[in-house]
């Protein structure tokens, strides 16, 4: 009887979940309201963490910043009062350096609270093929892009569990779906960063702590200077995302709980026809959509 009567839900709520995206589409989304929330952005000095930063100034969050450019972090911190945040904490961290990691956050405890949104956001790339990557490189990128990730939840997640409130955002990657030519290491980190996310997710379900959210963001190249040089084969089918337009839909997706947002919105087509079709019809589509030359003329950020 129990069978029946599982198997009975499992198809209707299977229903349901088909068509929940449009009924989602259809009605207006509750946006949580993240005025008072402490908001700790890792890679807080420029790009996309620099405007996220902008935004939840905006909605009168407090801000935790974490860069280890300590003048972008500086710049940061003034822009976010210009646009009305009245707390702001702006730190310098390592955080490739776990113990460093932790050093910090109980700085922040101590002198800003407990963190209630987290927004996992440095990032690193080397731009190398694997076979040129320099050992010190390729782990550099780990522990920035993935293992930073463990040491800050590790460091905020307690608290959250506690409460039952919170938000971990990982800022991943469309590479950490998807192999791309010259980039090994980057894909390995963002590959083992959704995967970390996910797993947290899970576990958060799991002990019945509801109301510690989670969203993961896999965008594609983001105009930010971090992947300079890189190439679009089809622009309009797969085009180099705005920075603004990309923290637009971050921010929409954190504010709506959504677990999980890639963009630009073709992806989606994209990754759903992989986990389809033959290897050799995979390797022609990627090689019709650029796949295999995304990173032949990247150059990456100056360094100043």
């Amino acid at each position: 009887m129990n069978f029946v009567l599982e198997t009975l839900k499992v198809l209707v709520l299977s229903i349901y979940y088909l068509f929940e995206p449009l009924f989602l589409w259809l009605l207006p989304s509750r946006r949580k309201n993240v005025s008072g929330e402490i908001v700790l952005i890792t890679g807080a000095g420029s790009g996309i963490g620099q405007l996220m930063a902008i935004e939840f100034a905006r909605l009168g969050a407090s801000l935790v910043l974490w860069d280890i450019n300590e003048e972008g972090n500086k710049e940061t911190s003034r822009l976010v009062k210009e646009h009305g945040a009245l707390r702001v904490h702006d730190y310098i961290c390592d955080c490739s350096n776990r113990l460093e990691v932790y050093k910090v956050a109980d700085q922040v405890k101590k002198e800003v609270g407990d963190v209630t949104i987290l927004i996992n956001n440095a990032g690193i790339v080397t731009g190398k093929k694997f076979i040129d990557s320099p050992d010190s490189l390729v782990e550099k990128t780990m522990a920035v892009n993935c293992m930073a990730h463990f040491w800050t939840c590790k460091a905020f997640l307690p608290a959250m569990m506690a409460s039952n409130h919170g938000h971990v955002v990982s800022i991943a990657s469309s590479a950490g779906l998807i192999g791309v030519n010259g980039l090994a290491d980057y894909c390995a980190s963002k590959f083992a960063a959704i995967g970390f996310a996910e797993s947290v997710g899970l576990e958060m379900l799991d002990l019945g702590k509801k109301g510690v959210k989670t969203t993961i963001v896999c965008p594609y190249f983001i105009n930010t200077g971090m992947f300079d040089g890189c190439s679009s084969k089809w622009p309009n089918l797969l085009p180099i995302l705005e920075p603004e337009y990309a923290v637009k839909k971050i921010m929409d997706a954190i504010l709506k709980e959504q677990v999980f947002l890639v963009m630009p919105r073709s992806l989606y087509i994209v990754f759903g026809i992989r986990n389809m079709i033959s290897v050799n019809l995979g390797l022609l589509l990627g090689d019709y959509f650029g796949a295999f030359h995304f990173m032949d003329h990247f150059k990456g950020r100056k360094k100043d």
